[in-house]
């Protein structure tokens, strides 16, 4: 581990792992590549229960160093994976095997049917509750997953977005269902732009559920969804904001840190890790799974 960052409750560390290998290698961790990176610490203002995070992208090592930490911590892994929810989604999805399931507990695995929805706003709520269940046995909570949304929302909060009633669903359905059955894209922006929402120009063609969400909280509201608030965007500003200060050679104390970084208090102490590793041992170690699954391995 080369950099470490602690704002407020929030910790983030850079790992690197072992490169994917038919029979892993005992457990090890490596340094990043070096990178400038600023160094920030203060103190939570109460204690706070810890929680730790884990993120990468795919085949970089997650289940294998959460597998890992959840032995030794005594911990329950909470998948943040939007396609582990999924039953019978095994091939691509690398989902913990039966094994390491009856070793550690797992959750968010195999819970819905490929037909089901399943959202971000009901992962945080899964989510969530899943942790003060696994806080209150006295083990320790592990987020582990590569869907990015899930856990900035997990770890900073949902907005405070109106849930749509199934009354403003089935009219947002009915007004974009024969847009999307002809594939009438630009149409359909049109339609939403003249409901007020021209935010939605920014959408990637045929991202038809976006849409749907977008029209859906401009009915529920009367407000386009630029209108509330995202906390991770907040906290983001702020601390982009700091690090323009600090750049500038205007060090702010712990105390002001704190105060521009939390823009409201975080739940629990996050102790966040980021995995990496060289773009070539990540594909070489992808083709070396995939093979493992496609042979039932």
């Amino acid at each position: 581990m080369i950099s470490g960052l602690r704002v407020g409750c929030l910790r983030m560390s850079c790992l690197r792992l072992l490169p994917y290998t038919a029979a892993p290698p005992p457990f090890c961790l490596y340094r990043c590549r070096s990178h400038r990176t600023k160094h920030f610490t203060t103190s939570c203002s109460a204690e706070r229960q810890k929680v730790v995070v884990i993120s990468g992208p795919t085949g970089a090592g997650k289940s294998r160093l959460s597998l890992e930490l959840a032995k030794r911590l005594n911990g329950e892994i909470i998948s943040a994976d939007s396609v582990q929810v999924y039953k019978g989604l095994d091939i691509g999805s690398a989902k913990p095997s039966s094994a390491e399931r009856q070793e550690v507990p797992h959750h968010l695995v195999d819970i819905l049917h490929p037909s089901d929805d399943y959202s971000v706003g009901q992962f945080y709520e899964d989510a969530r509750q899943l942790t003060r269940e696994i806080l209150s046995r006295g083990r320790v909570p592990i987020v582990t997953g590569g869907t990015g949304l899930y856990l900035r929302w997990f770890i900073y909060g949902k907005p405070d977005v109106p849930k749509s009633s199934p009354e403003i669903t089935l009219e947002v359905n009915s007004e974009l269902g024969n847009l999307q059955r002809d594939g009438d894209w630009d149409a359909a922006i049109d339609l939403v732009i003249k409901a007020g929402d021209p935010g939605v120009q920014s959408l990637a063609t045929n991202d038809w559920y976006r849409l749907r969400r977008r029209l859906e909280i401009l009915k529920s509201s009367g407000a386009s969804p630029s209108a509330f608030q995202v906390p991770y965007n907040s906290f983001k500003e702020n601390f982009e904001t700091s690090e323009l200060d600090d750049s500038s050679g205007i060090i702010a104390s712990a105390a002001e840190l704190q105060e521009s970084n939390s823009t409201k208090d975080l739940d629990y102490d996050f102790n966040c890790f980021f995995l990496s590793t060289q773009r070539l041992d990540l594909y070489r170690a992808l083709d070396f799974r995939c093979e493992d699954m496609c042979l039932g391995n």
